[in-house]
């Protein structure tokens, strides 16, 4: 299936965009590229079969608002950062910006991490990327299988 090069949008969009927040390092670049690879297959804009997830980080609009009100509202510093990003029309109730806008979506996808209690794996642990992924982006009432996609993650880490 056709889609964007992960080498690409790990050097290009992802590695800069954490930089830019201040949220970057291996760990989170490869956590991050691999997140985006397990959920859209970098080819998904709209999750497949008609659910409410956006972007290549199958973000729900839910998931959007909530890190607004409840994260970045307390982080102006990073909320800044993260308007910077989006420009018109990010913040709460924006999650349209994710189809549309890559570095927003990506931006937010860190968020979503960010929130998390525990420090990322390390930057090569495929399996650790992948469980992180599970437990803290797509929970465990989540579809992911983190056995499963830690070759994914795998992927990430050598893109």
């Amino acid at each position: 299936m056709p889609g964007l090069d992960l080498g690409q949008l790990k050097a290009m969009l992802v590695r800069p965009v954490l930089a830019q927040l201040g949220l970057g390092g291996n760990s989170a670049v490869n956590l991050l590229a691999g997140t985006a690879l397990v959920e859209s297959g970098l080819v998904w804009l709209r999750q497949n079969g008609g659910g409410p997830a956006l972007g290549l980080w199958q973000m729900e609009p839910a998931t959007h608002d909530d890190c607004w009100r409840n994260f970045l509202f307390y982080r102006p510093a990073l909320a800044s950062a993260i308007m910077r990003l989006g420009g018109a029309g990010a913040g709460l109730g924006g999650a349209g910006l994710l189809v549309g806008n890559l570095a927003y979506a990506c931006g937010m996808a860190r968020v979503v991490y960010a929130r998390a209690p525990t420090a990322l794996p390390a930057p090569e642990d495929a399996c650790g990327l992948s469980a992180y992924h599970k437990q803290f982006y797509n929970t465990a009432l989540g579809a992911a299988d983190s056995h499963r996609n830690a070759a994914l993650f795998a992927q990430a880490i050598a893109a």
